[in-house]
């Protein structure tokens, strides 16, 4: 083994992946909680303890050369075995110990500290790293395996994956109770393409969904505003800007409250299914394995989020459990 090779840190591995996952220094950097110009140098170095370049660009995008795919490969693998070896020294003391390296879709980032919490009451040594993404995020996440399990709905068809579904997603279309039609008691989506559509960005899953769904009943809105997250979404909603296709529960406060209304639209709500994803084949943790296991077995609470979701439940039983 070359000696420069021993060189190598793992600060400087977590690093090179982190640009591999967003081939972008910049949002490597913004992930790590580092400078751009600290990312740069980490990548420098490697290259000069590797004696070859990591990265091309070809115009604005970055690619991994020959020697970055060989490298990425042999941390990944580091990785996984300083991860089993946490595992193993956790068994050791007779409990789950560790982290869960979990990313979640944007509008599962509602239930799934909720559903963690459940979970960490059984294993109160598991700790959570989640991250938050959208839906084009989420598939360049499971093409280089960077965490341990996703959450995600519309699971692509064409990648090797294992998905487990748990939970509705029902998207639904709301207005300010004061919008031309919050007095209707019955309306089609078409009803809805006269009026400004608020949407968001490109790559969102919920966006994606809705786009083909309207395109599926030929409701084609003339007039639609893209905001960056599904908070500002439904604050423009709050706003007077325009009316929203939303997941019900990242509005069931404000709909519960009286500031939203859910439009009674005849073709709504759109339900998707929230999955629990990893790549097909991928040695799971024991700690990722439990928790799959936690969500297969407790259904109930399961259909306890649903409905505190929706607005039905009562938010006090599910802390408890």
């Amino acid at each position: 083994m070359r000696k420069s090779l021993l060189r190598i840190t793992f600060r400087q591995l977590q690093v090179f992946s982190a640009v591999c996952a967003n081939l972008s220094y910049s949002r490597a950097a913004e992930e790590m909680a580092l400078t751009q110009p600290a990312v740069s140098l980490q990548i420098r170095q490697l290259e000069e303890l590797l004696g070859q370049p990591l990265f091309d660009y070809v115009g604005k995008k970055l690619y991994l050369t020959a020697a970055a795919d060989a490298l990425l490969k042999a941390s990944e693998d580091i990785f996984a075995r300083l991860e089993s070896l946490d595992m193993q020294l956790a068994d050791l003391q007779g409990a789950l110990q560790g982290q869960l390296s979990l990313a979640v879709e944007s509008s599962a980032k509602y239930f799934t500290p909720h559903l963690f919490a459940a979970f960490r009451r059984l294993h109160p040594e598991i700790s959570l790293q989640l991250t938050v993404v959208n839906h084009a995020q989420a598939i360049k996440r499971l093409s280089v395996n960077r965490d341990d399990l996703l959450i995600m709905s519309q699971v692509p068809q064409d990648m090797a994956l294992d998905f487990l579904p748990f939970l509705n997603n029902p998207i639904v279309a709301v207005a300010r109770p004061d919008h031309p039609l919050a007095g209707e008691t019955s309306l089609n989506l078409q009803a809805l393409t006269g009026f400004p559509l608020l949407v968001r960005e490109a790559g969102s899953g919920t966006r994606k969904a809705c786009e083909e769904y309207c395109h599926q009943k030929r409701a084609h809105f003339a007039q639609s505003m893209e905001l960056g997250s599904l908070e500002s979404q439904r604050e423009a909603v709050l706003a007077g800007l325009g009316l929203a296709l939303l997941p019900r529960h990242a509005v069931s406060l404000e709909i519960s409250s009286g500031h939203l209304l859910e439009l009674p639209v005849t073709e709504l709500p759109l339900y998707r299914s929230w999955c629990v994803v990893h790549p097909r084949g991928k040695r799971l943790s024991p700690i990722a394995q439990a928790f799959i296991d936690f969500i297969r077995s407790e259904r109930a609470l399961i259909d306890e989020l649903a409905q505190r979701f929706s607005g039905t439940a009562n938010p006090e039983r599910l802390s408890q459990r």
